[in-house]
């Protein structure tokens, strides 16, 4: 910048001239300013990026982070406290986790990391009180309300009008088996199942046809000497699943069925994707094939008027009439016949499978068995035991409680609320699944004394309402409990009055999903009194 002067006459009063070097300074000034920091702008530039970036970080990155944890808090339970009823009903207590995911990571680092499954709800009583016995979350996909308390799973389990039984697919447990349908069809199709596998008459043959395989399977056993119980368990009871329920003998037919469950079994831990190569879509696969073949022999017996003598599960559902002399249809007959197979497979098999760990480590337990099943063995001399046998045996059946009340094979039970519901000051969401958290009630002191220790004596007095749900409950209770205690029953007398086992592994580590059991399956050496 060029500051021109002007002419410096004699005339010139010294304010001008004044004026004239103030002006000069100015501009100076401007200059000396402009050039640096066009300087300073052009040296740091790197170190400004470098500022900014940390700023960024400092500020947004933390801020993501927070909007992350928060996610589904101002998603689902915001909105829902926001919206409160008039008479003041909030969102239990608790944290919905991280978008898409929720709490699963948490409830994996539980049950699958540490193996230490009760600590999860023991968190969040620790960090959010007892309470009502209701926590918020966000599990298996769903926003959800855990319960697991007594008196909030009664509510939950006998309140089906608002809490009913929502499966993913429809297809993979048969729209028309039992527990699939709802209200007055839910009714009429259990009192078909029932008469058919958990009453007196039925479990009187039941406990006949059930024995020839268990004591061939145990001699069989003893002559290997070492076996890993849950996998023979599987396969003697589906050998007796598949003979009580369409008398299938063991051969091609029952190994492909035996197969087609497993497949049929994954899909029910599956994501709800139906599409080739997807777990969900080989499990509908499995089931259409085992449909088939049980199709086959059902028109068999209708054209041929086979099986009138077989006394088994079809027979038994073809037959049976209600009250007004109706009969099931074939749809429905195949329908629940799978879906039972899958309810009592598993499960059975890990309750046998229990029966011998917690016998093997309370030889107490199993003296005082033998005191009960070796006379009722010598008066049968070589008989197979009846059913009045089997209920005659008082301290049997409190063992039998005992082991499923600790194998917890159900941990929780899913139910779905229709509407929006209000239990004593906290709203369940209509929409969100309800936990019910029968494991924790299990292993809670206050329902069961030393609650991790096996003690059949105290079945010597009933539990307390409410805090024994290893079958379910309300109307939706395990159609097949008195089926399933008598199986393992029938195990306990043959393995009281005929054989000695020990642990291979007696300090083998738990899993816990997707049922609890040691990581051995129970590896036992085995041999014949």
């Amino acid at each position: 910048m060029i500051v021109q002067s002007p002419p410096l006459s004699s005339t010139c009063s010294t304010k001008c001239r004044l004026q004239y070097y103030i002006l000069i300074c100015f501009r100076l000034q401007y200059v000396l300013v402009e050039s640096e920091f066009c300087l300073y702008t052009a040296s740091t530039q790197e170190n400004l990026l470098s500022g900014l970036h940390a700023a960024f970080v400092a500020v947004v990155v933390p801020f993501a982070g927070w909007l992350l944890w928060w996610w589904n808090e101002l998603w689902y339970a915001v909105p829902h406290n926001r919206r409160q009823t008039d008479g003041g009903a909030k969102l239990p207590p608790g944290y919905m986790g991280l978008p898409f995911f929720g709490e699963m990571l948490t409830f994996l680092w539980y049950f699958k990391i540490l193996r230490r499954p009760d600590d999860y709800i023991n968190s969040k009583r620790r960090k959010y009180g007892d309470g009502v016995g209701l926590y918020r979350t966000h599990l298996f996909g769903s926003p959800a309300i855990i319960a697991c308390t007594p008196s909030a799973n009664k509510f939950v389990l006998q309140t089906e009008s608002s809490f009913p039984l929502v499966w993913p697919s429809l297809e993979i447990v048969g729209a028309t088996s039992l527990v699939a349908v709802e209200g007055a069809s839910h009714t009429r199709v259990r009192n078909f199942v029932v008469r058919a596998i958990n009453q007196p008459d039925s479990l009187r043959k039941i406990a006949l046809m059930v024995q020839p395989r268990v004591i061939a399977a145990l001699d069989l056993w003893s002559q290997k000497g070492r076996v890993t119980v849950f996998n023979e368990a599987k396969k003697v009871t589906f050998e007796n699943i598949g003979n009580y329920f369409a008398s299938f003998e063991p051969g091609p037919v029952l190994d492909s069925l035996d197969e087609l469950f497993k497949g049929l079994l994954d899909g029910f831990r599956a994501y709800p994707l139906n599409f080739p190569g997807t777990t969900m879509y080989r499990a509908l696969q499995c089931r259409e094939k085992a449909m088939a073949i049980f199709r086959e022999e059902l028109e068999k017996r209708k054209k041929f008027s086979v099986g009138k003598d077989k006394f088994d599960l079809m027979e038994g559902l073809m037959e049976v009439k209600d009250e007004e002399g109706k009969q099931l249809s074939d749809i429905e007959v195949l329908d629940n016949i799978v879906s039972l197979i899958v309810a009592g497979y598993v499960s059975t098999s890990l309750a046998i499978m229990w029966a011998f760990y917690y016998l093997a480590k309370f030889p107490r337990v199993l003296d005082k068995l033998r005191e009960e099943h070796i006379p009722i063995a010598k008066k049968r001399n070589g008989d197979l035991i009846t059913y009045e046998d089997i209920a005659s045996c008082k301290y049997t059946s409190r063992v039998v409680e005992e082991i499923i009340r600790l194998a917890n094979i159900a941990a929780f039970f899913f139910r779905t609320a229709n509407k929006d519901v209000e239990y004593k000051g906290y709203k369940i969401p209509k929409g969100w699944k309800v936990i019910c958290w029968a494991r924790y009630i299990h292993t809670n002191p206050d329902n069961f004394e030393d609650p991790m220790c096996f003690n059949p004596d105290r079945w010597n007095e009933a539990a307390k309402p409410g805090s024994y749900l290893v079958f379910g409950g309300g109307s939706r209770i395990c159609a097949g409990n008195m089926l399933a205690r008598l199986q393992v029953s029938v195990f306990l007398h043959h393995l009281a009055v005929g054989y000695r086992w020990e642990l291979v592994n007696r300090d083998a580590g738990m899993t816990y999903l997707s049922h609890p059991k040691p990581n051995d399956g129970v590896e036992i050496d085995i041999s014949k009194l």
